[in-house]
């Protein structure tokens, strides 16, 4: 993928608030976790049967980038295919169900279902008391750490805002083993499926 928006190491997710859909902002992260050049703008359906997110190069969503489109109407495991708008697939968000008991752990996988990269939750304590915390609807914050073979390349934040808003750094992740769509995808599913 030689597409220079998807050239970076770092991003910001900003939630939008529409009243139809779930629409978010993705930049290029800059110093200060800052918001810097728009790299895509996702749209995610309310209430969809199936979840179907839509990746565009800008606002008026007339280029679509690529989409996310869960396999199943209901998938304990959670299979997310990521694709080109042809349907080519990019790779695969899968949700480890047995691991997300107690922290939350996803991975990446590349477009023949191989393993890329873990992502899970940084801290088991944080995890377990922030599923206590979410009955009494008090926000805890999420903050994982991303592996390839072990060794952490990356990280995701979120950061407290009144929208949803999150931080990922890919600055380790040097021989860009990460397809950058695969992680602006990953960005996204965070904050729109966490909670399904």
């Amino acid at each position: 993928m030689d597409d220079p928006r998807f050239g970076h190491d770092g991003f910001r997710l900003d939630q939008l608030i529409r009243p139809v859909a779930n629409l978010y902002k993705v930049s290029a992260l800059a110093p200060g976790d800052e918001a810097g050049a728009p790299v895509a703008f996702v749209r995610q359906k309310k209430l969809a049967i199936r979840e179907d997110l839509r990746f565009f190069a800008d606002e008026s969503e007339s280029e679509e980038l690529f989409r996310v489109k869960a396999r199943q109407v209901v998938d304990v495991g959670g299979r997310y295919d990521v694709t080109t708008p042809a349907g080519e697939r990019i790779g695969v968000l899968q949700r480890r169900f047995a691991q997300t008991l107690f922290r939350t752990t996803w991975a990446i996988q590349d477009a023949d279902e191989g393993p890329v990269a873990d992502v899970t939750e940084s801290s088991m304590a944080r995890g377990i008391l922030r599923r206590v915390a979410e009955i009494f609807d008090v926000p805890i914050l999420y903050h994982f750490s991303i592996l390839v073979e072990g060794r952490q390349v990356g990280e995701v934040r979120r950061i407290l805002t009144l929208r949803d808003r999150y931080v990922m750094t890919l600055g380790g992740d040097i021989d860009r083993r990460i397809d950058r769509r695969m992680a602006v995808a990953l960005l996204v599913v965070l904050d729109a499926l966490q909670g399904r």
